[in-house]
């Protein structure tokens, strides 16, 4: 296993991301799709597609539970939006995951969990989404990590679990996050993002030292779901996905910080600051 790289605005510099075609037009840039929600939570999964068009990804797709996709379609006007069906209990399940597969199929990344509530009916929804992905780089968040659907999976998978879906993954308080991160990443043969830390499976690891106590907000995982998913359909691999993800979902926080203060920035305000933060690196 190797040292942890620091993560600086100098090495993601030596490890630019895909630019956009010679063309500049938005296919150049990747399609990604955004599954997940519930009739109670739309904003997890316009927070999370926000934040792939706002790290540049070219087109959006957004597919989600009937109740709320009208909704969306009206606040989010830059991406299409679909019904998935339900269950009786309004969740999606195995009958949205087969519903699902062309539009995964026609996606560049994907970035499914955030918004998702009944772990069953998730289990068969996530097992389904992944399933049709084959090769196609999903972004696996929130309960979507937790619902059993990733044990046994070999994909090109980037997994974004908070600190207590990892607890809940390893049977145990993450108190080592290094260690946590490096021991899913192995056992889930995915690319991990646990807060500061960052590991791949084959034991490539980063730490991110930027960032706040403000980032523990409502929404933040979500932002940074998306982000990691935005920069796959441009073209990234995952652990640079993964890790140029979390450096501007950092930086945007530290942005907020000295503009409003540690505490009380909204992860919706994240959003604005994520081509800042890109161009402060990127250019």
């Amino acid at each position: 296993m190797s040292e942890p790289v620091v993560v600086t605005t100098e090495v993601l510099r030596g490890w630019p991301l895909p630019g956009p075609g010679e063309d500049g037009g938005k296919e150049s840039r990747g399609s990604v799709l955004i599954l997940g929600g519930a009739a109670d939570t739309p904003g997890a999964v316009l927070l999370a597609g926000l934040a792939a068009l706002r790290v540049g990804a070219g087109t959006l797709t957004i597919a989600t539970v009937p109740a709320t996709a009208a909704v969306l379609a009206v606040a989010v006007p830059e991406a299409a939006v679909q019904g998935l069906p339900v269950t009786s209990g309004g969740a999606l399940g195995a009958a949205a995951g087969a519903a699902a597969t062309d539009l995964v199929e026609n996606a560049d990344a994907i970035v499914i969990g955030p918004g998702l509530r009944d772990p069953d009916d998730s289990r068969e929804f996530v097992a389904g989404v992944l399933d049709a992905a084959g090769a196609r780089p999903v972004v696996v968040d929130a309960m979507a990590v937790t619902c059993g659907a990733l044990e046994g999976r070999r994909g090109t998978i980037v997994a974004t679990p908070n600190r207590t879906e990892a607890g809940f993954l390893l049977g145990r308080e993450p108190d080592d996050e290094a260690k946590a991160a490096a021991e899913l990443a192995e056992r889930l043969a995915a690319v991990v993002a646990l807060r500061s830390r960052i590991a791949a499976p084959d034991g490539r690891e980063w730490i991110e030292q930027g960032g706040d106590s403000g980032l523990g907000t409502s929404g933040s995982g979500d932002v940074l779901a998306g982000a990691i998913g935005g920069l796959l359909a441009r073209g990234a691999d995952p652990a640079q996905a993964a890790v140029w993800g979390a450096h501007l979902h950092a930086r945007a926080g530290e942005r907020l910080s000295a503009r409003i203060g540690r505490l009380g920035y909204l992860a919706r305000e994240l959003l604005d600051e994520l081509p800042r933060a890109l161009a402060e690196v990127d250019g």
